[in-house]
């Protein structure tokens, strides 16, 4: 009778025991996830706050380097400093798109008069700086300004999701921030390319129409603002070649050139190829040229426009060679596989004007690009 009651008693205490840890179990499942969360939050913040150190140095770095660059040029009693600080801060409005007609001249409007005001603040700036310098100039302080927004709208998210503690905010954030990186890294590159005033991948397709047009027999002339023309022979042909005007960092107005040499030049365009940097897919080759039908000509669309619309009215076929490049790759001191591809892509444009274009013909060969540190030939 007695070891019946012990076991009854240890039965008991193994069922009291089951029912604690179960109870145990319980208040932790219910527990676990808010916990869990708060100690992922608070892992993902700390991994952000990292990084977004690491970007207000960068930020700073550039900002740093851009001023004493200005300084340059500057005369001791204009505030350099101040003058950068209102242009890094400044902001382009974009016409209101509810009525699209006419949507693409607003947007030219707008962005020309921006592109005015931004060029004229950094001539006001750098009073000894000439006009190709003062081209330079004003890419080096966008490429500051375009730091400075980037760190600015990580630490606006970043001090929202601690603020509300959403971790559905702070995880996109995280999630975005190693793209993020790679390109505050390319700024940073960038601001040593045009302070020194070095060619830039997305000069490419500027290089290679200078490398098309070397050692021959030329006539130029401006056709637009920052926008020239070299007007040669090549294989019974007459080329029409088209690109911003260097070695200073511009990029011209190309769709305004093409359209002004179409409306002159009337029936005699046979053909418009454009060559342009373009972005690659990861584990695609930079330098790797790719040929297809269309305005190679990226921006915001109003130079692209003008191009295609123009060519629709004359039933002109547009041609067009891709560059692939990275996006870091594009604004940064120029790669040899990059410049190499100018050379090639030169030989694939002219096997293309033998195969498509008779003899007698006019073709307008535009070359795209930022032109920093690459001069007319």
């Amino acid at each position: 009778m007695a070891w019946l009651l012990q076991f009854a008693g240890r039965t008991d205490l193994l069922s009291l025991l089951m029912s604690l840890l179960w109870f145990i179990f319980m208040l932790i499942f219910l527990i676990y996830p808010t916990f869990s969360q708060k100690i992922q939050l608070s892992y993902m913040l700390r991994d952000i706050e990292r990084k977004l150190l690491r970007l207000k140095y960068f930020r700073d770095e550039v900002r740093k380097r851009t001023i004493q660059h200005l300084n340059k040029y500057s005369d001791e009693n204009i505030k350099v400093d101040e003058g950068v600080d209102r242009l890094l801060g400044s902001v382009v409005i974009e016409p209101i798109d509810r009525d699209p007609y006419g949507i693409m001249y607003k947007l030219e409007h707008i962005v020309n008069t921006w592109e005015e005001t931004f060029e004229n603040e950094v001539r006001a700036l750098c009073p000894k700086a000439d006009e190709k310098t003062v081209k330079t100039l004003t890419n080096l302080v966008e490429v500051a300004r375009g730091l400075d927004y980037i760190y600015r709208v990580i630490r606006h998210y970043y001090l929202l999701g601690k603020k509300t503690s959403n971790i559905y905010i702070v995880l996109q954030v995280q999630m975005i921030l190693p793209q993020i990186m790679e390109i505050a890294k390319a700024y940073r590159q960038a601001s040593y390319a045009f302070a020194q005033g070095q060619p830039i991948g997305d000069g490419v397709g500027v290089l290679a129409v200078a490398k098309l047009v070397d050692g021959m027999e030329k006539k130029t002339y401006e056709i637009a603002k920052d926008t020239v023309v070299q007007e040669t022979l090549w294989n019974g042909r007459r080329l029409l070649v088209l690109r911003a005007k260097g070695p200073g960092g511009a990029v011209g107005k190309p769709g305004e050139g093409v359209k002004k040499l179409i409306e002159a030049e009337g029936d005699k365009i046979k053909a418009v190829i454009t060559i342009d940097a373009g972005l690659k897919l990861e584990g695609e080759e930079s330098g790797k040229i790719v040929e297809g039908i269309g305005a190679a000509i990226g921006g915001i669309g109003v130079e692209r426009y003008k191009i295609e619309e123009i060519s629709k009215a004359k039933g002109i076929p547009l041609y067009a060679f891709v560059i692939y490049e990275s996006v870091a790759e594009a604004i940064t001191p120029m790669k040899e596989s990059i410049a190499k591809a100018a050379e090639m892509v030169v030989e694939r444009v002219k096997k293309l004007i033998s195969e498509k274009v008779g003899e007698g013909a006019t073709i307008i060969v535009a070359g795209i690009g930022n032109t920093v540190g690459i001069g007319m030939t």
